[in-house]
């Protein structure tokens, strides 16, 4: 017990020492209100600390490697417009990179956007029109019961602030394309994004997580939260392809109005350890909310996907699917949670998980929840397990295909369950041909370390 009390006493020494060279060039540090939001987060993580398996929500998820790694943040480093060529997806509204958490300017094109749209980073926003930000920023996030959501708001910095106007519609997605470089030491980046839509607008929001330059330890921790106001239409998107020494924490808190309909959607590629929370509330009466999702790991990933859905007015409906590819090692864990408040009455929630296990080694933990207060309300869940079927694969076989496209093939149906519910043209398509290329150059989610020879004896068999 001493060891582990001298240890913690370490690890908040280190984050103490962070924070506080932190806030001296803060965006904001002259803001009252800011510096207390951060302030007040900062103690609510040194209170409660990491999260361990004795805790519900985490009791599937280990964040012990984070825990005792001593991170630093990210140094600023200078990419090319060519190192990012073949990160970066035509067609956007807007594109905003950020290279180590912060906003590269040169990187990024913020095109014609339609009048009362304004897509910025937030470090920018905070400095010019803080009012505007601080209507918003930190109202919704649950600092009390996620430790990570805490330690981010702790260390708000930077990220992307993207507001639309009333009865504006922009036709294209904003792309947010975050970026991590190479080195020596541990480095950790805390992205904090803020999406405002206001009544009868509809916008969608790309959020895409990579790494460049080879493989080190870096921790990104980011929250996001999406405001949208009466009869808006939403869409938000996730996209985690980082390398497997990554720890990826993400966060999505989406606050609805009256009748408005927000779409999440994710897909985790990459990452070793991955926890995704996405976190709607349904506030208004007449809402719809899907959350959609994939994830598809291979050798020793750890993908968690946790689901907080709170129908807290009546006439709502909610929808929950996610589907999960695993191989090797790897463990997947669905948690998923609706709770239906006391005044929600005729609520319609429905939460599904299915996923394939393509080894013997390969794991899931999967937990469907309902906590109901109401009484006049229809809620269903259920989750299933299995592995590919034998049949479907002998009958593709018998019809010319080699196993590596047969399998392709049926995982690719599987996955398209989730990607055809994807309604931007653009983040479908690109989704799509992700996801694809990630099937076909690891043969259905190849063990790790036999990646190369999958390539080649897949490319034979095709070519």
């Amino acid at each position: 017990m001493r060891e582990m009390a001298v240890a913690s006493v370490e690890q908040l020494e280190n984050w103490l020492e962070n924070f506080t060279e932190f806030e001296k060039r803060a965006a904001g540090q002259k803001l009252p209100w800011l510096r207390r939001l951060r302030e007040e987060a900062f103690a609510r993580f040194c209170e409660t600390g990491f999260p361990t398996t004795r805790d519900e929500d985490w009791r599937f998820t280990n964040v012990a490697a984070i825990a005792r790694t001593q991170f630093r943040p990210a140094s600023a480093a200078g990419l090319s417009a060519g190192d990012t060529a073949a990160w970066r997806v035509d067609d956007m509204a807007a594109t905003l990179v950020f290279v180590n958490g912060r906003f590269a300017q040169e990187l990024s094109e913020l095109g014609a956007l339609p009048k009362g749209v304004t897509v910025t980073s937030l470090r920018e926003r905070i400095e010019q029109h803080p009012g505007e930000v601080e209507v918003h920023l930190g109202r919704y996030a649950d600092t009390q019961r996620d430790p990570f959501c805490a330690l981010n708001t702790a260390f708000i910095g930077d990220g992307a602030y993207v507001h639309v106007a009333r009865g504006v519609v922009v036709d294209a997605p904003v792309y947010l394309l975050y970026l991590s470089t190479r080195e020596d030491a541990p480095t950790m980046t805390h992205p904090r994004n803020l999406i405002v839509a206001e009544d009868q607008s509809q916008v969608a929001v790309i959020e895409d997580y990579a790494s460049v330059g080879g493989e080190s330890v870096v921790f990104s921790n980011a929250v996001t939260e999406l405001i949208a106001g009466e009869s808006t239409v939403a869409q938000h998107f996730l996209i985690e392809r980082e390398h497997l020494k990554a720890f990826n924490m993400q966060t999505l808190r989406i606050q609805q109005g009256r009748s408005a309909n927000v779409a999440s959607h994710s897909v985790l590629l990459g990452g070793g350890l991955v926890r995704n929370n996405v976190h709607p509330v349904l506030a208004g009466e007449g809402g719809e909310c899907l959350i959609n999702g994939l994830f598809l790991g291979t050798g020793r990933q750890h993908l968690d996907n946790y689901m907080h859905v709170e129908h807290a007015s009546p006439h709502c409906g909610s929808r929950q699917f996610y589907n999960g590819i695993l191989d090797g090692q790897a463990h997947g864990v669905f948690h998923g949670r609706i709770v239906v408040h006391k005044d929600a009455q005729k609520t319609d929630a429905k939460q599904t998980n299915r996923n394939l296990l393509l080894s013997d080694d390969a794991q899931i933990d999967t937990k469907p929840q309902l906590e109901i207060y109401a009484d006049d309300v229809k809620c269903t869940h259920g989750a299933t397990i299995g592995q590919i079927e034998e049949n479907a694969l002998f009958y593709l076989r018998s019809r010319g295909l080699s196993e590596a496209e047969a399998r392709k093939l049926l995982l690719m149906a599987f996955a398209e369950e989730c990607v055809e519910r994807m309604h931007s043209t653009v983040a479908r398509e690109h989704i799509e041909r992700l996801v694809s290329e990630h099937l076909l150059f690891t043969e259905g989610i190849a063990p790790e370390g036999s990646a190369g020879l999958v390539v080649e004896r897949t490319l034979e068999e095709v070519g």
